[in-house]
């Protein structure tokens, strides 16, 4: 048996449903699923958020999935932590493919849901962008510039494309303070570090999300949330 979760769904012909998953060492993987109907349809545990044991079949990138459980009760992401969590899951299915792999990712993905679900701090979904980053080959080094010289805390960066980070002229708002980018490296991002942090994010996640806006932060800018809560 496999075990993974959910990352999204949609209609796939007469009573089945196509469906990304993200799987213990498999990475993401693309399935179709039969509901069924009645006592044995699975509609109900085929959800974001719920982690499964199935089986797969199929020689093709488009897999089989049947006989598919409830490994454990679903993460208990509600409110604004579910926008957070689905924020997740649209990253993974536009940013990772099938092709690529990303087998131990499956861990990281749990770790991250786990922790959101005992207490959301933006830090999370920080480290996550940065690890899908450094999954996918293109995070610039935040330990070394682009002269490979050590990244200062006292020193302000500003992003060169697909090259790294080089020395900037004190602070503006497409600099980046060295001790956010040793922060971020390091896991101990504060509230302070947050909007920098993010708008580096945005700026290494751009290229490969494309000019297709994200539904989830759509959906989650219409709802209530801190001030302090954002993607």
């Amino acid at each position: 048996m496999h075990r993974g979760y959910v990352l999204h769904t949609r209609p796939y012909r007469e009573s089945s449903v196509l469906v990304n998953l993200l799987v213990d060492g498999l990475g993401r993987v693309d399935a179709v699923a039969r509901l069924g109907s009645g006592k044995t349809s699975i509609k109900s545990i085929l959800q974001p958020f719920q982690p499964l044991l199935f089986q797969l079949s199929g020689r093709s990138s488009l897999k089989s999935l049947y006989q598919v459980e409830a490994a454990s009760p679903a993460v208990p992401l509600s409110g604004n932590d579910s926008f957070a969590g689905f924020y997740l899951n649209e990253l993974l299915v536009r940013c990772l493919s099938v092709e690529h792999g990303a087998e131990q990712f499956f861990f990281t993905y749990h770790k991250t849901l786990m922790a959101m679900a005992a207490a959301f701090s933006e830090a999370q979904l920080r480290q996550f962008e940065l690890s899908l980053l450094k999954e996918l080959g293109v995070m610039p080094s935040l330990n070394l510039d682009i002269e490979g010289s050590p990244i200062e805390t006292d020193f302000y960066y500003r992003l060169l494309s697909e090259e790294g980070f080089s020395t900037a002229l004190g602070p503006k708002p497409n600099h980046f303070s060295g001790e956010m980018l040793r922060a971020l490296e390091e896991d101990r991002l504060t509230e302070a570090d947050f909007k920098q942090a993010k708008l580096l994010m945005r700026q290494l996640l751009s290229p490969l999300l494309g000019d297709k806006p994200l539904k989830s932060r759509a959906l989650f800018l219409k709802g209530n949330r801190p001030s302090s809560y954002s993607k």
